[in-house]
């Protein structure tokens, strides 16, 4: 029997040990029968946003395979991988690839192949990451996996078990898309060589059970602070937060220009919120012109980098 299921959303996202550093992606693919099939790949040293980048080329190639003119929507917990797609590239692209400020856009190889990929068919669509969405999860344990170099073992879909009610599933595998420039390399199970050089390996002994605990998940909700109605403010306490607000702004360009890490509660802090409303958004988020990165953690501390975009 012909395989008439399509694709119907497919998800995405990124991680990374250090910032740079060992690095996953993964991916989640559903089809309109209710069947899924997962991606996963990694690279020895890299950064959080190249492999968030690196899992949504994986996904726009795995949808030019299929050949299908039905429109699709893509979920990333990925500001940065959103409006770059979205809103930013048109801009990259009339400056020769340069920012706002004249300098080389960051990752350009990435966004060059992310925008020839990119089509109308592709509905861009920003999930909330650690909020609990089962294909965000997926992914975010898919590209964990992969960071550490244990990788899990991924779903593979088959025609023949999709349209099989009774059938059983198929075994599961792992599907290693290693960015271009590594070797291919078969592993056993038992091996622990360095994803950089792996491909494929066979299935894992890590379960979702172990992987949870090998990181911290970032649940806290995130409230809005009430806004104030500034045109009931004198003028000179209004030109007075404008200054602030411009110094805070010179200061976050400072600590991207130098690439210093800065604490959750420093962030919060300069961002003028609740520690919680900078834990809560997840590893990779926008706060005005700077995308928001988690790094590493020190002692009961994240460590945050800042990186300008425009």
């Amino acid at each position: 029997m012909p395989d008439s299921a399509k694709i119907q959303s497919i998800y995405t996202d990124g991680a990374c040990s250090g910032n740079p550093g060992p690095g996953g992606w993964g991916v989640v693919v559903y089809f309109t029968d209710g069947s899924r099939q997962e991606l996963g790949g990694g690279a020895a040293a890299t950064t959080n946003n190249r492999m968030e980048m690196q899992a949504a080329i994986a996904a726009l190639e795995f949808l030019a395979t299929a050949k299908q003119s039905e429109p699709i929507s893509l979920y990333t917990d990925s500001e940065y991988v959103k409006n770059g797609v979205t809103k930013w590239v048109a801009g990259w692209k009339k400056k020769g690839w340069k920012t706002a400020q004249g300098k080389a856009v960051l990752n350009q190889d990435l966004w060059q192949t992310l925008d020839e990929l990119n089509s109308k068919q592709v509905e861009w669509r920003y999930v909330r990451g650690h909020a609990g969405d089962v294909g965000n999860e997926r992914c975010d344990a898919i590209a964990r996996s992969f960071s550490l170099s244990r990788p899990i073992a991924l779903k593979q879909r088959s025609p023949q078990t999709a349209n099989s009610k009774n059938s059983i599933e198929p075994e599961l595998a792992l599907v290693a898309n290693t960015p271009s420039g590594l070797p291919t390399t078969a592993t056993s199970e038992s091996d622990t060589t360095d994803i950089a050089s792996t491909n494929a390996v066979q299935q894992s002994s890590v379960n979702l059970a172990e992987l949870s605990t090998m990181d911290v998940t970032m649940t806290d909700s995130i409230a809005p602070a009430p806004l104030e109605n500034l045109d009931n403010l004198p003028r000179e306490v209004r030109v007075a937060q404008l200054r602030n607000l411009i110094e805070t702004l010179r200061i976050s360009d400072e600590i991207a220009k130098q690439g210093y890490l800065i604490s959750s509660s420093e962030l919060a802090d300069l961002m003028d919120v609740n520690a919680s409303a900078v834990t809560s958004r997840g590893d990779n988020w926008v706060w005005r012109n700077w995308v928001v990165s988690r790094v590493r953690r020190e002692g009961n501390q994240i460590l945050w980098q800042l990186e300008r975009v425009d």
